[in-house]
């Protein structure tokens, strides 16, 4: 089984909807069974908490749920977890602070490398903007996850 990981600051916007973007594509084309999906962030600001309303509300317009409960990224992560998938260079300093070798530091990987259409570099954090912050997010982890999704299916196999 492919275990991934998705890791932004506070698990309520970014990594939730990483996280339901990939099941709902791996739904569409039959393979969930294959794959452990999950999501966590760095920040311990919001444990236990429910993604953003917002963006349950965006993704929900594309029929995209987002079931996740916000947790803390713990080190013990890096056992459970085949690839470490990060939103942006801040997310990644502290995902790689918790690796304990180097193996684990080679699961890390930036969700913006999958995502050539989109010059950011990362993948913006909403909380704060607008409702055109959410639906650029979405576009960028729709793109993303399809990629990611080739490059994992490529890998594996």
């Amino acid at each position: 089984m492919i275990s991934v990981l998705f890791v932004c600051l506070g698990n309520i916007c970014r990594s939730p909807a990483a996280e339901g973007v990939f099941l709902d594509l791996l739904d569409k084309k039959s393979l969930r069974e294959k794959f452990h999906i999950d999501s966590a962030g760095t920040s311990a600001h919001h444990i236990g908490e429910r993604a953003d309303q917002r963006m349950r509300s965006h993704a929900a317009k594309r029929s995209i749920e987002l079931p996740s409960i916000s947790r803390k990224l713990v080190a013990e992560d890096f056992d459970k977890f085949s690839y470490i998938v990060v939103m942006d260079e801040s997310n990644y300093r502290n995902t790689i602070r918790l690796a304990q070798s180097e193996d684990d530091k080679h699961k890390v990987l930036k969700m913006a490398d999958f995502t050539p259409s989109y010059s950011q570099g990362e993948i913006p954090d909403p909380y704060y903007g607008g409702a055109s912050g959410f639906e650029l997010v979405l576009d960028m982890l729709e793109e993303g996850c399809e990629k990611l999704l080739t490059y994992l299916m490529k890998k594996e196999v």
